[in-house]
């Protein structure tokens, strides 16, 4: 399975937010590195099918990602997901099954199984009002694999995260790389040093860099400050 970008462009008024960028992804962890309005967020939700670029194509395996089937095997965490604060943690996960067309067994199944791995076991029967930030972001962890999705476009899923929690995490998305298409967007370059297969480095809605990543070529974020500072 691959998931294609061809030079596809959004511009809001007078700003490009993405310009031209053309890249293929695999099977395998790809990390989004670039600061704050690089044009990161836009990327994503374009490949997500959430908004239409103004020229270029995104398609996965010759699929348009704006069809129902496309969506029937992404899973999308954005920066802020929406949830009912009432709802206990389980759920909001149950009900979010029945959005995402799980029948009832399967909902029940998935979602015992996504509380246990994201760590809120204990948490599952109280509000989501009463949660952390970090828990929160966990059960949006949660709800973004609830159809076992061959594809997972994260955007900043650790923030609010303690290190500790960011550490369960990499260790999540490590193991559920092996088999799918994940794109994660960080700011915090240290969530991917030691997960990230591929690299793709955006700076005013350009692609600057992108490539084969591993933990041995040395430190990530050395890397990446030289990487934007080869074009200021």
């Amino acid at each position: 399975m691959e998931l294609t970008a061809d030079r596809i462009t959004k511009q809001y008024k007078n700003k490009i937010a993405v310009d031209r960028m053309s890249f293929t992804l695999a099977r395998g962890v790809t990390g989004l590195l670039g600061a704050n309005g690089a044009g990161k967020t836009t990327l994503m939700r374009i490949l997500c099918g959430i908004l239409v670029p103004d020229s270029g194509t995104v398609t996965c395996d010759g699929m348009d990602v704006e069809t129902e089937e496309y969506r029937e095997i992404l899973g999308y965490l954005p920066q802020e997901f929406g949830y009912y604060p009432e709802f206990s943690g389980r759920d909001f996960l149950l009900y979010m099954s029945a959005v995402k067309g799980l029948r009832k067994k399967e909902a029940l199944k998935k979602t015992e199984e996504l509380i246990e791995l994201v760590g809120l076991k204990d948490a599952a029967r109280k509000k989501v009002r009463t949660y952390s930030g970090g828990m929160k972001q966990r059960l949006g962890i949660a709800q973004a694999l609830l159809n076992d999705p061959q594809i997972l476009i994260m955007d900043e899923p650790t923030a609010g995260l303690d290190p500790q929690e960011r550490i369960r995490f990499r260790n999540l998305i490590a193991a559920i790389g092996k088999d799918r298409i994940v794109l994660l967007s960080t700011h915090i370059v240290s969530d991917l040093e030691h997960i990230a297969d591929r690299l793709m480095i955006m700076k005013e809605g350009g692609l600057l860099w992108q490539g084969e990543w591993n933990a041995a070529a040395g430190d990530l974020e050395e890397f990446y400050i030289s990487k934007i500072g080869e074009n200021k």
